[in-house]
């Protein structure tokens, strides 16, 4: 893989954008919450390449983490580790040089922020292993997904007040949910390798679970509005997502693995809109 710059791109799936937006939807949310409009331009600049960076050395240590067990499961037979056209100690070279960079990111931050990125790197570098220990690591994925919010507070406020931890908990419920959907559709390959999940975890109840967590994710993000005395554009995003949420269901609801992963790539609707809705409360409010 050596100078091999499309192959690095793909294994830090830069192809695949999706869990970029999963990730920079909630960080957007917090630093619009916490600046009560723009954000400062250069605390911006450094939370969205923060989360492209992220999000890449997330995806480089999953496949360092399933680099044995990848070549067993249909959607991922393809992935680089699994073929051998990149070797772990590349993988290894690479995850390091991205959190080096993201380091360098933070250190323009305050020094809160900077304590605070230390749990970030923990929960990213830890979440890929923890499929082998717990049916629950898409928790896991949720505090490292939502862990940008606390931190874009401290970078904005310097405190991260009582709603930003609730805006937290409402994006690792979302996470939980859209993760379990993309847990479904290699359901039937982990049971046979031994992987956990929440799939696999919450069984012949997971459609009902999924609803269920998205539906207090969405209850959150409307009680966070009446704190921050949301505008109608705010609460027109809440609902319009709920009406995503229930096309989600039409998607999963049978289990089927294509119906499974357009759901869980979908989600990124849900986070757009409430980007939007956030965004356009703080222009009227101007």
């Amino acid at each position: 893989m050596k100078h091999n710059w499309k192959a690095y791109a793909q294994l830090m799936r830069l192809d695949k954008p999706v869990g970029i937006y999963l990730l920079l939807w909630p960080t957007l949310w917090a630093l619009l919450m916490a600046a009560q409009g723009l954000p400062p331009l250069e605390i911006t600049v450094i939370f969205v390449a923060g989360v492209v960076v992220m999000r890449s050395a997330g995806c480089v240590i999953n496949d360092y983490a399933d680099r044995n067990v990848d070549g067993r499961v249909k959607r991922t037979t393809q992935r680089l580790l699994a073929t051998g056209e990149a070797t772990p100690k590349q993988a290894l070279q690479l995850f390091g040089a991205l959190i080096v960079i993201a380091f360098i990111l933070v250190l323009f931050l305050n020094w809160q922020t900077i304590a605070l990125s230390v749990v970030a790197l923990m929960l990213a570098a830890s979440y890929p292993f923890m499929k082998r220990y717990t049916h629950l690591p898409q928790v896991v994925l949720g505090a490292a997904f939502g862990w940008s919010i606390p931190m874009a507070f401290m970078a904005v406020q310097e405190t991260v007040p009582t709603y930003a931890w609730w805006l937290f908990i409402a994006n690792l419920l979302w996470t939980v949910a859209y993760d379990t959907m993309y847990a479904m559709v290699d359901r039937d390959d982990d049971l046979q390798i031994g992987v956990k999940s929440t799939a696999i975890l919450f069984g012949k109840n997971d459609v009902l679970i999924v609803m269920l967590l998205q539906a207090c994710a969405l209850i959150i993000l409307w009680c966070i509005g009446c704190t921050i005395n949301a505008t109608w554009p705010y609460y027109t995003a809440v609902l319009f997502s709920a009406l995503l949420c229930v096309r989600q269901y039409q998607l999963i609801k049978r289990r089927q693995r294509e119906g499974c992963f357009t759901a869980f790539i979908e989600n990124h609707y849900i986070g757009l809109a409430i980007t939007l809705g956030t965004a356009l409360h703080f222009y009227l409010v101007w």
